[in-house]
């Protein structure tokens, strides 16, 4: 059974995130037990975000965006409008044209 690898462009963005998220605790003076402690996480469990590991939890990683104030850059993660790819599939799918009007059954001019 071959163990799951996570591609290494995937890979290059844990890291990046994860020195991130030590960047914005050092510039706020906290202590890796400080940042642990109010994002109410096990100090190793945010030394692995820290250091890109890439078990480490999606909601560890938010809730420590969440304790450091930085939730709000969240909102642009996998927003559909920005999926150019979908929105072009989506497009691809929609009828070429309109078809005729149809008159219901229960439609009675008078």
């Amino acid at each position: 059974m071959s163990k799951f690898q996570i591609p290494m462009q995937v890979a290059e963005y844990v890291v990046q995130i994860g020195q991130h998220v030590r960047t914005a605790r050092i510039r706020r003076r906290w202590s890796v037990a400080d940042l642990a402690s109010k994002a109410g996480i096990n100090r190793n469990t945010l030394t692995a975000l820290e250091l890109g590991k890439p078990g480490t939890a999606i909601g560890v990683c938010f809730t420590v965006l969440w304790a450091l104030g930085l939730d709000g850059t969240l909102s642009g993660v996998a927003d559909p409008d920005t999926d150019l790819h979908g929105k072009a599939l989506e497009a691809a799918r929609r009828p070429k044209r309109a078809g005729k009007p149809r008159k219901a059954d229960d439609d009675h001019d008078f």
